[in-house]
């Protein structure tokens, strides 16, 4: 259903996405800009898959050593209870369709993450590695990207 106009649909989405994030709006809303159509569309419809990711901003991981402990725990330090639902809550964790999915840098492992960070600072992250490294062909390449979520490994999941 088309809703109107807007002269701002990029602050929008960052708008949009940030209050999902907060839990203001459901975080299985999936926002979607499409600027060569020119549109902007949000889809809430039941029976969508999406899929968790780790939410990163500024080329660093928002989960943090805390964010496990409290996992493992229950509980945060203030003693309230802590569960998935609260990664997904306080913006750890996002849920994204196939839609979305296809506007976002997924980094596959934080160590892409970090390799990424330190070419970025002029660092070559494999310059002390061997001459022979048989994972050497599985390791991503070492391009800057600006990443926007990175990838959980199944086992975290279960």
């Amino acid at each position: 259903v088309w809703m109107g106009v807007h002269r701002d649909p990029a602050n929008l989405v960052k708008t949009i996405k940030k209050l999902r994030r907060k839990d203001d709006i459901s975080p299985e809303v999936s926002v979607v800009r499409d600027i060569r159509e020119k549109e902007l569309r949000l889809y809430t419809d039941a029976g969508r898959v999406c899929r968790p990711l780790f939410i990163v901003e500024n080329q660093q991981l928002q989960l943090q050593k805390k964010h496990i402990r409290w996992l493992n725990n229950g509980y945060n330090d203030d003693g309230e209870e802590y569960k998935w639902e609260q990664l997904v809550k306080g913006g750890i964790i996002e849920l994204l369709d196939a839609e979305e999915e296809e506007t976002v840098m997924i980094s596959m492992t934080p160590e892409d993450l970090e390799n990424s960070r330190l070419h970025q600072s002029g660092v070559d992250p494999h310059a002390n590695d061997g001459d022979f490294d048989p994972a050497a062909r599985l390791k991503a390449g070492i391009n800057s990207h600006t990443w926007t979520h990175c990838e959980i490994h199944p086992s975290i999941i279960l």
